[in-house]
């Protein structure tokens, strides 16, 4: 249980500074706030991929691969900057 929540966030860890990295412009997010994306684009992702028809044994919310959950991160990345940009210009 332990080393599968450890694995979760070193995995969000690193697809959230991959998403990061590839979206353009300048994202304010600290280690926490990049774990974080990175573990909901990943869940994000397995989504997508469920919606495609891609069917995992842990259902639709179950964790994406390295590719889906890097979509997902970019994706959850540019929903967290439209909502920001919208609380500024209000």
């Amino acid at each position: 249980m332990i080393g599968t929540i450890i694995s979760w966030i070193v995995f969000g860890l690193v697809v959230g500074l991959i998403a990061r990295a590839l979206y353009p412009g300048h994202q304010g997010m600290g280690f926490v706030a990049t774990t974080i994306l990175g573990v909901l684009g990943s869940l994000v992702g397995g989504l997508i991929a469920w919606a495609f028809g891609f069917r995992p044994e842990d259902g639709p919310f179950a964790g994406a691969g390295w590719i889906m959950s890097i979509i997902g991160a970019m994706i959850v990345v540019w929903g967290a900057l439209a909502m920001s940009s919208r609380r500024h210009v209000a």
